[in-house]
């Protein structure tokens, strides 16, 4: 009864390791994106169990035919058998394991239906057939002598490889690389992520712990060795960090941390504690060398659990034959290596075959617009707060309409920054339309300057409403109309001035024409025209002497007004 309640307990603990999952996979990716890849962990371990339950464990765990799958114990019945029952709960709890670790991997660009069909490829044959090989007393891996404890290869491995798989077919997301090199893809939330490694590292207590399937004196040191190896490799990502990128990055030191639990796993009922150690330390560096790798070869892994788990799996399941029987070291490495090549083969190779065939009729990867929106949206309908700040402001800076508000959630970070960002969008606005409508007056007071110079209509009164304003624009109405008033004053002026002129002129022509011709000055100053303003005094002075007749002066006066345009008329009686 022991056995079976430590047994159910362990299943609880590797259960929490969903949620974990979960934090760390949402945290690492785009806040676009993390509502995707939450569902995609609560959906991917409904349907791993349930065909875990009806087809899974049976080709898994049932009577082995020629030691390749099992041939009963579908649609499981547990009814008096609460042995069986507890068994088959924790390996389901595996089977959702290596089922979730895929979500991660292959994040921000498939759609919803291609995973779940993952999923189900994965589940319902995968995983349990790969698992009938190596840990099924009868299956063919087996029975050559391969080991791999709690599933460094049989579940890490195996979901890291289908992920894989994916990858080679869906290819990197839009951005991630470029030209010259790669571009980080930044997490939403790292303490959300962080929050998520520290629950897997308790599930993986269960993990290890309970694949025992008895609570014996083993237990404590497998748990031991599990702490050991994990922190191990944190601490080494750590000063690999240190050492690489002069910088402690938040992800290196989770998946260290990680990578040292995934090696363990192979191992941990076999090695002392120094060599858990060796085994976390070595791990990280694995874990860190494989993620480089995929970056060279462009594999996008949105989480590097391909690094993770299936680069430190590989190495923790070779370290069962490194470390562990001694004696048969040689042999047992040999068989381990076939073991993580086959899983290799048949994770990736199978995955591969199978998504290439059904891409031909379905496409996988969702549409470039779609990723740029985000799947949150375009796969789930679902919007944040985050996201209606963001498509506000972008739709505000393509068409510079101020009248957009942004929805405000309250008491939330997003609505508080919402809240702020209306206030600044109302004070631009309003200086807008102040600025606006201040543009319009001006425009029509220019016009209005414009108007009055070409139709000579200097009248002050034009800019009276504006002379009122108390604003710039009142001064400068008021401006214009003191200019308006100084122009009509010169014209008076000059206009006097000018009729002066003309008067002294015509009493000097009235003179001259007097000595000449005879007749009184003022007789031939009352017959004057106005004088041609084209000519000087002098010049008309000269006309006047030069001309044999008053006739004649008048004559010429006469052309040169209408040469001038001034067109004065001319006395009749004196044109002889």
């Amino acid at each position: 009864m022991i056995d079976q309640l430590w047994l159910l307990i362990c299943a609880g603990l590797v259960l929490l390791m969903q949620a974990g999952f979960m934090c760390l996979e949402s945290g690492l990716t785009r806040t676009k994106n993390n509502i995707n890849v939450a569902v995609k962990n609560l959906s991917d371990f409904g349907l791993s169990v349930i065909l875990f339950w009806a087809i899974g464990y049976g080709l898994m765990f049932g009577l082995s035919q020629w030691g390749g799958i099992g041939g009963s114990n579908f649609f499981l019945g547990t009814t008096g058998n609460p042995e069986e029952a507890a068994f088959f709960l924790f390996q389901a709890m595996f089977c959702g394991t290596a089922t979730t670790i895929i979500s991660g991997a292959i994040a921000e660009r498939l759609k919803f239906e291609a995973y779940i069909i993952i999923v189900i490829l994965v589940s319902g044959f995968i995983y349990p057939v790969f698992g009938h090989w190596a840990w099924n007393e009868a299956g063919w891996l087996r029975q050559l002598g391969f080991l791999d404890f709690a599933g460094s290869t049989v579940v890490h491995s195996m979901g890291a490889w289908v992920s894989l798989g994916t990858l080679l077919l869906v290819g990197a997301r839009e951005g991630r690389f470029t030209p010259t090199g790669t571009q980080k893809i930044q997490g939403s939330n790292l303490p959300f992520a962080v929050l998520g490694a520290l629950l897997l590292w308790v599930g993986w207590l269960g993990f290890n712990g309970g694949s025992t399937f008895v609570f014996n004196d083993q237990v404590p040191q497998i748990i031991t060795n599990t702490v050991l190896a994990g922190t191990a490799g944190m601490v080494t990502a750590m000063l690999l960090s240190q050492w690489y990128l002069k910088r402690s990055e938040v992800e290196e030191i989770i998946n260290g941390s990680l990578a040292g639990l995934v090696a363990i796993t192979a191992c941990c009922d076999l090695v002392s504690s120094p060599l858990a150690v060796v085994v976390g330390i070595t791990a990280a560096g694995v874990a860190r060398w494989v993620s480089s790798l995929l970056k060279r070869y462009k594999i996008d892994d949105a989480v590097d659990a391909i690094a993770v788990h299936g680069g430190a799996g590989l190495w923790g399941t070779l370290c069962v034959g490194l470390f562990g029987n001694v004696e048969a070291r040689h042999s047992q490495l040999l068989v381990q290596l076939l073991g993580v090549a086959i899983a290799l083969a048949w994770g990736t190779g199978l995955t591969w075959l199978i998504l290439q065939l059904l891409q031909r009729w379905y496409p996988l990867r969702v549409s470039p617009e779609a990723e740029a929106l985000g799947l949150n949206i375009s796969e789930h309908g679902a919007k944040t707060d985050a996201y209606e700040l963001f498509q506000v402001m972008d739709h505000q800076a393509a068409t510079q309409d101020l009248t957009l508000r942004v929805p405000v959630e309250p008491f939330t970070e997003i609505g508080h920054i919402a809240t702020r960002y209306n206030q600044v969008i109302d004070a631009l606005e309003q200086n807008h339309r102040e600025n606006a409508e201040s543009l319009e007056e001006l425009y029509t007071i220019t016009a209005m300057a414009v108007a009055a110079i070409e139709h000579q209509n200097f009248d002050p009164d034009l800019f009276a409403s504006f002379g009122d304003r108390p604003d710039e624009l009142g001064i400068l109405g008021r401006s214009l109309q003191q200019l308006l008033q100084t122009i009509n004053q010169q014209t008076a002026a000059l206009e006097q001035l000018q009729q002066q002129q003309q008067t002294t002129l015509k009493a000097v022509l009235g003179e001259i024409f007097q000595q000449r011709f005879g007749e009184p000055s003022l007789t031939y100053q009352g017959q004057l025209p106005d004088l041609p303003s084209a000519l000087t005094m002098a010049e008309i002075t000269h006309m006047a002497i030069a001309a044999t007749s008053f006739g004649q002066f008048l004559t010429q006066v006469q052309a040169t007004n209408v040469a001038s345009g001034e067109n004065q008329p001319v006395a009749a009686d004196w044109n002889d």
